[in-house]
């Protein structure tokens, strides 16, 4: 490992530790004495998403967080949700073991871990993903989250709708305000 400072190739290394997806260690120059930090990551074999069309692309991670972030966009959710979402779907293609995943494959997942993580940010990446073409459509998604007795099973999420707005979709009327 050369150094940094004076691109000695002489070094020990000081520490190291596990992190996400590798190793990071601090190392000594004994020419300089000067420490830098490496990081070492097992190098994955190229996957490919199959799209709709039969197109195939190299999988990007940097791709995917995009999708993810943009759906989970201004909502409350805890630091690293969302990178540690995307870490798990990554991690959990490559343990496949397959060399092309279809990108409903990836779809499914990423529905799957924003319906346990946040409603809101489930919807609005349904209504991208399902391709949404109107009101009607919106309005299922939102009665089968309803339906499933999701809302109430899960205390740490916001509430999907304000109690009147449940009224109006499960067929209870509202009163005019005066």
């Amino acid at each position: 490992m050369k150094c940094p400072y004076c691109g000695s190739e002489d070094s020990r290394v000081v520490d190291s530790r596990d992190v996400n997806d590798g190793v990071r260690r601090r190392r000594q120059c004994l020419e300089c004495s000067s420490r830098f930090t490496t990081y070492e990551r097992v190098l994955r074999g190229s996957l490919f998403v199959v799209k709709k069309d039969r197109r195939r692309e190299d999988f990007s991670k940097d791709k995917l967080l995009a999708g993810i972030r943009k759906a989970c966009e201004k909502r409350p959710l805890p630091a690293g949700a969302v990178d540690k979402l995307v870490d798990d779907i990554e991690g959990e293609l490559y343990q496949l073991g397959k060399a092309e995943v279809k990108s409903y494959t990836i779809g499914d997942m990423v529905m799957e871990r924003l319906r346990e993580l946040d409603y809101i940010a489930y919807i609005r990446f349904a209504s991208v993903y399902r391709d949404f073409t109107d009101i009607t459509d919106l309005k299922q998604e939102v009665d089968t989250l309803i339906d499933a007795g999701i809302e109430a099973s899960n205390g740490d999420q916001l509430s999907l709708l304000p109690d009147d707005g449940r009224k109006v979709l499960s067929g209870g009327r509202r009163r005019k305000r005066r």
